[in-house]
């Protein structure tokens, strides 16, 4: 299968000048191993451009996955897909109108999902997806370019959040 997954999102807080805004774009690729069962990775870009916080964050990520399909009907199919992202990227600082300046940290991410979705066929070859994050693992590491300190995050819990939907299209080859 080849496709891949996006989603955007945008906040603004009561006073600041520019929006929130964040969007990855991660294309896919998988491979059936047997009936209903696919693993593979994306490969993508992940941007986070927070102006209340003032740091821009931008990331290279890859995400390997293993996904299970259970057929519904001839048109829609509910999945569950393991996957373990991994992002590496930098914060740079912004000013109160939102433009970057100077890299101040190093990112590192590396975390591990069970996801839930679902999958629409309008045709036989086309899936067109909508999942959330699910249950998950992260591990963030921000190391700071001046001091070389580094502080590390370990996060768990349920993340299936309304406004983060994860939209994709795969082709079924």
């Amino acid at each position: 299968m080849l496709g891949g997954n996006a989603s955007f999102n945008t906040s603004k807080v009561d006073g600041a000048k520019k929006s929130d805004l964040s969007f990855k774009v991660i294309p896919s690729v998988g491979y059936f191993v047997s009936d209903n069962f696919a693993i593979g990775t994306g490969v993508g870009y992940r941007y986070d451009k927070a102006v209340s916080a003032k740091i821009l964050n931008q990331a290279f990520e890859v995400a390997p996955f293993g996904r299970y399909y259970v057929g519904l009907s001839d048109q829609f199919k509910f999945f569950g897909q393991l996957s373990v992202p991994m992002a590496f990227g930098n914060d740079k600082a912004l000013d109160l109108d939102g433009k970057s300046g100077d890299k101040i940290a190093s990112t590192t991410k590396i975390g591990a999902y069970v996801s839930p979705g679902f999958a629409f066929f309008p045709t036989k070859r086309i899936g067109i997806e909508f999942s959330v994050n699910g249950l998950g693992y992260n591990n963030y590491q921000v190391k700071n370019e001046v001091t070389g300190n580094k502080v590390k995050t370990n996060s768990f819990g349920l993340e299936a959040n309304a406004a983060d939907i994860n939209l994709g299209v795969q082709f079924h080859f």
